[in-house]
């Protein structure tokens, strides 16, 4: 994505971004509005008089085995007034599971038909701001749920398909119809053919698998806490997260009638996808991740840091292989779980999102994609902006556990530990991560903690780590947890309580325009804070018997050494000066990941056991912050330091600019 050290000159996407706003300011502009600055939509269109009406779009497959293609319903309300002055416009579209069975949104919001079918309440508040500003929104039943045909199979193609196909009918290429069942067609030619897609969970994972598609139109992304690999989210690396598998998902949001029409897609997800871990064609074929290649769209991702439902390892997975391929990015990082942006800096988030769905779909040229790449809450409500995201100077940093003067408590540094140290733990099924920080610096036999000095300075990780671990079990079976932990007091949000880190108010605040059954107003909410003396801040869990494949178990022999690398979750947290950050390594990390068949010793080559972080600065920036002064450190530390070489440091562009 553009920074700042652009100034003001203009690259050739950058020039056809002010023609086409220029244009669009023109052609769009509705009568009387042109007097509207450029660059912002304004809401001149009635939302009470707006054209409201469903469509069925044929996916061109058939998932169920009916013998006809299945068709999903798609649920539009847009402006009147362009249509008959014959303009068009672009759309916002949700495409979702969850408009029958659960509801969307801190309030659980439900579509609603009048006595004829046509709809009445769009969940959400898109419909109420955007519509007014010249955008139809579309919500589309995936298919399965709802009012569509076909089978829901989490993530699969049928999911996918459900959403491209109708991107595909807002750019003329596929074919809609005025009901489910009948022949009369239903066109688009209201739309440009811009599409943006937005939503939270498996909406937001809908918009990464159909972004991945490169389908022709879809012009932006906003996935919020989305999943980039379905198999990450059951497992990590062979060890289970959850106790039912796709199947019992696939049941929860599907139409009653789809259930009794599905029966072949449920099965076909309980056989592909076994519980033993292993990473079957299934799991490949909702693997977003591998065809990031694919996006044209830009991509304004939103994630809780400690979202423990879709956790921050698919940003950071998905958020690397877009930087690979160049994709104009955005981020947000809460300290939430998982949580709307709308429901944790609301007026920030409507305000954001508006320009960034002025720029990509209406083509303004109002200098969001020059802004700072991220946005970082660094305490509950205070947030920070970086340029770039991770800082430049960031820098792969690997830290080496060593034994301490207790048993199970040790030492984390640059210097690796001596041939043959070891450290022994038992796994605990009973106990997790909060249960092993607390008693951090206590000899335990459940884990093992490795710890630095007081910080002389602030450390900041931004990024993915990863923890590469030689163990030995005693058993056949052995599953490993790893975790970062910023051991001193502090406030933040409060997100293992109800609300993962706010707190629903009974106040409402309006955005948008209202119908009497479709209001824009919603419950107001505030942080909800916790007074901690540690925070996990970045954790990760394997099957040991994954050692020698991501796609494969295997049982382990006792008392034979084996290396794994854990892939812990991609956060962005700032040690302060005085606190001490800590690695501890575990077994079954309670309520996160279910324990293994036996219930193992292990033990640690502290040796061939390391931690490589995403430190903004470098080894040289752990030297300085963990250094008590220049007089203490090696050579090796003096060097990385720059005390050996004691010429100034030149600062990086685009690093930390806390």
């Amino acid at each position: 994505m553009p920074t700042h050290a652009r100034g003001t000159r203009l690259t050739s996407r950058s020039l056809v971004v002010a023609a086409s706003a220029a244009l669009m300011a023109m052609t769009l502009a509705p009568t009387g509005a042109q007097s509207a600055p450029v660059g912002e939509s304004r809401p001149v269109y009635s939302y009470d008089n707006a054209i409201r009406e469903s469509v069925w779009v044929d996916t061109r497959i058939d998932a169920d085995g009916d013998g006809r293609t299945d068709r999903v319903a798609v649920d539009i309300v847009r402006p009147r007034e362009p249509a008959r002055q014959g303009r068009k416009i672009p759309v916002i579209m949700d495409a979702s599971p969850y408009y029958s069975c659960c509801g969307r949104g801190n309030e659980s919001q439900k579509k609603t038909y009048d006595a004829n079918g046509n709809p009445v309440q769009f969940p959400l508040f898109y419909d109420n701001f955007f519509v007014p500003r010249g955008y139809a929104f579309v919500a589309v039943d995936l298919a399965g749920t709802n009012r569509s045909d076909g089978c829901v199979d989490v993530g699969g193609r049928s999911d996918i398909q459900s959403a491209k196909a109708v991107v595909d009918w807002l750019n003329g290429r596929g074919r809609g119809y005025t009901t489910r069942t009948g022949d009369e067609r239903a066109r688009a030619g209201w739309s440009t053919g811009n599409t943006g897609m937005i939503g939270k969970s498996y909406d937001g994972t809908i918009a990464n698998g159909v972004a991945a598609t490169g389908v022709e139109g879809l012009k932006t992304i906003v996935p919020i806490g989305a999943i980039s690999s379905w198999y990450d989210y059951y497992f990590a690396k062979g060890a289970p997260l959850y106790n039912s598998g796709p199947e019992w998902l696939s049941d929860y949001v599907e139409s009653p009638d789809a259930r009794a029409r599905c029966q072949a897609v449920q099965q076909r997800l309980v056989d592909e996808a076994p519980r033993n871990g292993d990473l079957t064609r299934l799991w490949n074929e909702r693997d977003y991740v591998p065809d990031a290649e694919n996006v044209e769209a830009s991509v304004f991702a939103v994630h809780g840091m400690q979202d423990l439902n879709v956790r921050s390892k698919h940003l950071g997975q998905w958020w690397d292989a877009l930087a690979d391929e160049g994709v104009e990015r955005k981020v947000w990082l809460s300290q939430t779980g998982h949580v709307d942006p709308f429901d944790f800096r609301r007026a920030e988030w409507v305000s954001t999102l508006h320009r960034w769905f002025d720029h990509y779909l209406l083509g303004y040229d109002n200098g969001i994609d020059r802004e700072p790449m991220a946005d970082i809450e660094r305490a509950p409500d205070q947030w920070s902006t970086d340029r770039v995201w991770p800082p430049r100077s960031t820098d792969t940093t690997s830290l080496r556990p060593d034994k301490g003067a207790a048993a199970g408590v040790g030492t984390l540094s640059l210097e690796p530990a001596r041939p043959g140290a070891t450290e022994t733990f038992t796994d605990d099924p009973t106990l997790d991560e909060t249960d092993w920080a607390s008693q951090i610096d206590r000899s335990t036999s459940s884990k093992a903690g490795f710890i630095t000095k007081p910080l002389g300075r602030d450390l900041r990780l931004s990024g993915s780590s990863r923890v590469s671990i030689t163990a030995t079990p005693s058993t056949s079976s052995a599953h490993l947890s790893a975790v970062l932990v910023d051991l001193g007091p502090d406030t933040i949000r409060d997100y293992a309580a109800a609300g993962e880190g706010i707190t629903t108010l009974a106040e409402r605040s309006c955005w948008g325009a209202s119908t009497p059954g479709d209001s824009s107003c919603f419950k107001e909410t505030k942080a909800r804070t916790a007074a901690v003396d540690y925070t996990v801040f970045s954790r990760g869990w394997a099957d040991l018997g994954n050692y020698a494949s991501d796609a494969k178990g295997r049982p382990l022999t006792p008392g034979t050494a084996y290396t794994i690398t854990l892939d812990l979750h991609a956060s962005d947290h700032v040690v302060p000066a005085g606190h001490r950050l800590a690695l501890i390594v575990g077994g079954t990390d309670r309520d996160l990941i279910d324990p293994p068949a036996s219930t193992p010793a292990l033990t640690l080559d502290l040796a061939r056991t390391s931690a490589k972080l995403p430190i903004v600065g470098g080894p040289a920036a752990f030297v300085r912050a963990t250094a008590g002064s220049t007089e203490s450190l090696t050579p090796r530390e003096a060097r990385l330091s720059g005390v050996a070489e004691p010429r100034p440091i030149r600062p990086i562009p685009g690093g930390d600019s806390r």
